[in-house]
């Protein structure tokens, strides 16, 4: 038997609103679907606007119905301040999900976990199979995919991220971006960047610029596809863009392998209607096809 793929391309019209995320503590819960990111992979970090104490849990429910996907269970690390507002980190210490039945649900994670074992290359940047899965419960909530654009003397650079979104209580916005990525000191510097929604149909294109994160773009005229300027900053965006948002940024800070950029939304242009690249985890996909209900996939 071959295992479930560990994530699924979905054409989700934004914000999704298919999955709900709840954090609980000490009695206390608080709807988080628009407050919690990924800040890190290695360790696997998870950002928010709430302090919910050492060891809150993070729970993800199918919206339409309130059956519980998945669960991880929170260890609290530290607090980034950033102006007047604090982001609290926490670490994930464990998770499990509901998705498919027992024993289908281990026995998948189970061959998923010795596929990537197998598939690992000596030296390679890679998540354990544990932190992978718990990765992948972070994802029942469908994440959207943006090209975030970057331009400055000598450096200008298009590449897909995942890793975004918003803190909502706090007004921030958040990227977690490899600090190996080839823009990362150019960002701390600039402190501004465009970010493309992308639409679903434009999945081969924008996977491609996946190389951007090694290496620069050379020549914005280089691109396989339109440009237009950013609104207020300029930058080089996608002119079939669903959505042109530019970011300025406060503060940026190295958690684990990844660089947390936090900053504030300056422009915000809804340039069309239509469904968004998002990525989801595949049991999340095989579940919601078992009940009838999969997402579009693109």
């Amino acid at each position: 038997m071959r295992p479930l793929p560990q994530w699924s391309t979905v054409a989700v019209a934004p914000p999704q609103q298919v999955v709900t995320a709840t954090l609980r503590w000490d009695g206390h819960s608080a709807d988080v679907t628009a407050d919690h990111t990924v800040a890190s992979l290695v360790p696997l970090v998870i950002a928010t606007s709430l302090d919910a104490g050492p060891r809150p849990v993070l729970e993800y429910r199918n919206n339409t119905t309130g059956t519980l996907l998945g669960v991880l269970h929170l260890a609290q690390m530290a607090s980034v301040a950033s102006e007047t507002t604090a982001i609290t980190l926490y670490h994930v210490a464990a998770g499990g999900h509901r998705c498919l039945g027992w024993p289908l649900r281990s026995w998948n994670a189970w061959l998923q976990n010795r596929l990537m074992r197998k598939n690992r290359a000596p030296h390679h940047f890679a998540p354990e199979p544990a932190a992978v899965q718990q990765l992948m419960i972070a994802y029942l909530c469908p994440r959207p995919v943006v090209l975030v654009s970057v331009d400055a003397p000598g450096h200008q650079n298009i590449f897909p991220m995942d890793l975004i979104g918003p803190l909502e209580r706090s007004g921030l916005f958040s990227l977690a971006l490899r600090s190996t990525s080839a823009s990362v000191s150019v960002m701390r510097e600039v402190r501004r960047v465009a970010l493309s929604g992308i639409p679903a149909p434009m999945k081969a294109v924008v996977y491609k610029l996946a190389e951007h994160h090694k290496h620069p773009l050379q020549d914005w005229n280089a691109l396989p596809f339109p440009a237009r300027p950013s609104r207020e900053f300029g930058i080089p965006a996608v002119a079939a863009a669903l959505r042109i948002q530019e970011l300025s940024i406060v503060h940026s800070q190295d958690v684990g392998s990844h660089t947390l950029f936090l900053g504030r939304i300056v422009s915000d242009e809804k340039l069309a209607e239509g469904t968004q690249l998002h990525h989801t985890a595949g049991f999340h996909q095989a579940y919601r096809r078992r009940h009838g209900i999969p997402l579009a996939e693109v």
